[in-house]
């Protein structure tokens, strides 16, 4: 790996600003908000005292489901511990002028809307192979999308590049409190790999507490399962 100031464009830097992707959307993401990598401006790299290496990063963020396409300009600190035991990246962000509530109306008119349902919610993949779903699942779908987040957080390496590819289901459970509760099997894509690892997940969500995953298991590989179509 090289070290000293890194080609933006090129893997290592893409691979540690994706990771600064994913915990965004474990902060800030929502049904009505999610981040996406825009670029890399400079990149550069370091090795550390205990064998692990920072990235430093400038970059540009954006809102993928907002209406403006608004951007977020944002400095980074990416560790990636060494040592024999994997753990996950140590994370440190700043954006300019970026909150939590900016979709606080939408997101508690659809939590009381869900919470009212007569019947709990279910949808499958989501997209389907055309890239297609229902309008009213394009939350739970930004739902999936947000929990996974937390698994591609926790499972990033400076060898892997992951995307969530596709909420293959995704249920919602009783709940004894103010907190939504979800059951989901989300697949991801490692574009290094070309692997889709399975991940299934339980997670919270309101608008108050945002998404809150309590546990995630990989399955199994599963040779008769396709390759989504389609990656985010």
């Amino acid at each position: 790996m090289a070290t000293g100031e890194l080609n933006p464009n090129h893997y290592p830097a893409q691979r540690a600003a994706k990771v600064v992707q994913h915990h965004l959307n474990t902060r800030y993401g929502s049904p009505y908000r999610l981040f996406g990598l825009q670029q890399v401006h400079s990149a550069n790299a370091q090795v550390v005292a205990d064998s692990g290496r920072k990235y430093q990063l400038q970059l540009t963020v954006h809102e993928l489901i907002s209406n403006t396409q608004a951007t977020q300009k944002c400095s980074a600190e990416v560790v990636f511990p060494g040592g024999q035991e994997p753990s996950p990246a140590q994370v440190k962000v700043a954006c300019e002028g970026l909150t939590k509530n900016q979709t606080l109306d939408r997101e508690e008119a659809l939590y009381q809307q869900y919470r009212s349902n007569q019947s709990l919610l279910s949808a499958h993949n989501l997209p389907d192979g055309h890239g297609h779903m229902e309008p009213d699942t394009r939350p739970l779908w930004h739902l999936g999308i947000v929990a996974s987040s937390f698994v591609m957080m926790n499972e990033s390496t400076e060898n892997t590049l992951y995307n969530m590819a596709q909420v293959a289901n995704i249920s919602q459970l009783h709940s004894d409190n103010d907190v939504l509760k979800f059951e989901s099997l989300v697949l991801l894509h490692d574009m290094v790999s070309q692997e889709i690892p399975r991940w299934k997940l339980l997670f919270t969500w309101s608008p108050a507490e945002g998404v809150k995953v309590l546990k995630m298991e990989q399955l199994p590989h599963c040779h008769e399962c396709e390759k989504p179509l389609g990656t985010n």
